[in-house]
């Protein structure tokens, strides 16, 4: 085998392993992101105020018969 084909094999390999390396940084850094969102968004809901004015029972119970 030839010297020049390792090294470019060599370099080849060394070339993918950078290049796997950044794609798994920024996709850890688009993971905190979307995370980060998610979380304001969360924190964001506020609580429903329940409704004035009804009877107690309404609201209670589901009718799942059609």
């Amino acid at each position: 085998m030839d010297i020049a084909g390792m090294a470019k094999l060599a370099s080849s390999i060394a070339e993918t392993g950078t290049k796997q390396e950044v794609g798994i940084a920024v996709l850890k850094k688009a993971q905190q992101i979307e995370s980060s969102t998610a979380t304001q968004l969360i924190n964001s809901i506020t609580a429903v105020p329940a409704p004035q004015n009804l009877p107690a029972h309404l609201g209670s119970k589901i009718n799942t018969t059609a």
